[in-house]
């Protein structure tokens, strides 16, 4: 119930930004027509009047971008329907699964015939700005399908999600990822996010849904293999707040494992998982966030631990893991604050809040009901869930939009607790 009561809000500022983008687009195209008219001027007469009226509103636009925003913040609490989030963030994603460019690519090159587009790497997942994001909206799209398939526009997606997975294209990644050291590719971010998205394959009532699953198993396969083989190396966990992070990753392979009956899998990284984290104390909540992180180790890490144990010992094991928390606790975790939008690591801390957001549900879902920490949980939760989803409907600039619609997404399906 909660969740709904931010919405119109929130949508009113993404319908302004869009007027926003036309505003531009408009002023782009007479700025063009100003070019044309330019290289036209000796031949007539006519034309150079077109051209004068084109640069005038060219010389006013410093002005007029005064009144856009004003129009914007006007429309901004405009009264906007609140019940469909849903094909905001979908459309986020099919904007930018097929789109290659711009494009981070982490590849390990051994000759010249590695240097390739991104298109040609990764035949599957080349778009949203690098591989794990491409993976992570593919997800969002068939987890939008699976939770609120009259919201989102249904057959789009499925012609999206059919063009990218295809035998053809699932065979290429499989090539880009095997190639020789190549050990560590997506390791371990983008390939929980790719179980993650299996995962919701195989509890999809959708047609479609078995074949795409059967067409991404090969990947699966190896993917599997190789978490497999490096966690018995791994000798410490990776204690970050970016993609390095294994107790978010761990969180979401245990659900793929669970989801998928692997139970091989599930009891090595549940073993791991204790390993790793389980005499855990006193974690220095205090000295985040990184002035780059979209993921807390904190609270990561307390959200991957409910997941490996029972109520009663987890509660005690929390009490430990955070002192400062108790009943009495007055704002015990402030949202972060974003500086720069248009910078990609700055605009980290957006997703920070919407992964915090979800991580302190995970906490409380796994608490008693009279747990006496709920409410300040509570708090904390909603502070950061209004940060992080007013990020998402209020800036559409493409370092924060290519992903963080999968963040929204998995946040406001509650999708680390269904």
């Amino acid at each position: 119930m909660y969740r709904t009561a931010l919405y119109s809000k929130r949508l009113s500022l993404y319908i302004g930004g869009i007027l926003l983008i036309d505003k531009a687009r408009n002023l782009m195209l007479k700025i063009k027509t100003l070019i044309n008219c330019t290289a036209a001027l000796a031949t007539t007469l006519a034309t150079h009047t077109v051209c004068a009226s084109v640069t005038s509103t060219i010389e006013t636009a410093n002005t007029s971008s005064a009144s856009i925003n004003q129009i914007a913040d006007a429309t901004a609490y405009a009264d906007v329907p609140n019940n469909n989030y849903e094909s905001v963030f979908a459309n986020l994603a099919l904007h930018c699964i097929h789109q290659e460019f711009p494009n981070v690519v982490k590849h390990m090159m051994n000759n010249n015939d590695d240097v390739k587009a991104p298109g040609q790497l990764y035949p599957a997942f080349y778009g949203c700005l690098d591989w794990h994001s491409s993976v992570h909206g593919h997800w969002l799209l068939v987890r939008m399908l699976n939770t609120t398939q009259g919201a989102v526009d249904k057959d789009e997606i499925i012609e999206k999600l059919n063009a990218s997975f295809t035998p053809k294209n699932i065979q290429g990644e499989l090539v880009s990822l095997k190639r020789e050291n190549n050990a560590s590719f997506e390791r371990p971010y983008g390939l929980a996010w790719f179980l993650q998205l299996t995962a919701e394959l195989r509890q999809s009532s959708l047609p479609e849904a078995n074949r795409w699953l059967n067409t991404l198993l090969p990947l699966e396969e190896e993917i599997v293999a190789r978490i497999s083989a490096w966690l018995p190396k791994l000798a410490y966990p990776i204690r970050t707040g970016e993609h390095s992070q294994t107790a978010f990753a761990f969180g979401l392979m245990l659900d793929w494992a669970k989801t998928a009956g692997n139970k091989e899998f599930e009891a090595l990284l549940t073993s791991r998982v204790k390993d790793y984290y389980l005499a855990d104390k006193q974690c220095p909540l205090a000295y985040e966030p990184s002035g780059q992180d979209f993921l807390s180790p904190c609270l990561a890490e307390a959200d991957l631990m409910r997941r490996v144990m029972s109520k009663k010992d987890y509660s005690q094991w929390l009490s430990a893991f955070f002192p400062g928390l108790t009943a009495k606790t007055s704002n015990w975790l402030a949202p972060a604050t974003v500086t720069d939008k248009t910078d990609g690591k700055l605009a980290h801390l957006d997703g920070l809040n919407i992964s915090r957001a979800w991580m302190i549900e995970g906490i409380m879902q796994a608490l008693p009901e009279h747990d006496k920490r709920l409410p300040v949980l509570e708090k904390a939760l909603s502070a950061h869930r209004e940060a992080g989803l007013n990020a998402v409907f209020g800036d559409m600039h493409y370092m924060g939009s290519h992903w963080l619609g999968s963040f929204a997404s998995y946040l406001e399906t509650q999708r680390g607790l269904k």
